[in-house]
């Protein structure tokens, strides 16, 4: 439980320095910046909310919750992904950097989210 939770909760992490790095450099008058401190503190907790789910799986062990769980995480794997041509279209390293780790870290935790306590399993039924 630990694992899986400490994993999503670095995601979300790093999800919320992509959001500020996207606030630093807004690139029209409906993206979320640093001038509208608002509509910043919305979309963060509009992200805290959308990392509820994956957060509230990770406290448990049964197999169907795990796979909910990590198609959820699969869909924050595909949202870093597109990050990164992003990244390279507007030439800003820290976004591609951002982009890259947050995938990384993804692919990471939806691995653990299945592997975990899978040990635990195999010595109870042995």
């Amino acid at each position: 439980m630990g694992k899986r939770l400490s994993m999503v909760f670095l995601t979300m992490i790093l999800a919320i320095i992509s959001l500020l790095l996207a606030a630093k450099n807004p690139t029209g008058p409906n993206t979320v910046s640093f001038d509208e401190p608002m509509g910043l503190l919305m979309s963060v907790g509009m992200l805290v909310v959308l990392f509820l789910p994956p957060l509230f799986l990770a406290f448990f062990n049964q197999l169907p919750l795990k796979i909910i769980s990590a198609i959820y995480q699969g869909f924050i794997v595909l949202s870093f992904l597109v990050m990164i041509p992003i990244g390279f279209f507007i030439p800003s390293v820290s976004v591609i950097l951002v982009a890259v780790l947050g995938t990384i870290i993804s692919i990471c935790s939806v691995i653990v989210t299945i592997s975990a306590g899978r040990d635990k399993v195999e010595a109870v039924t042995n």
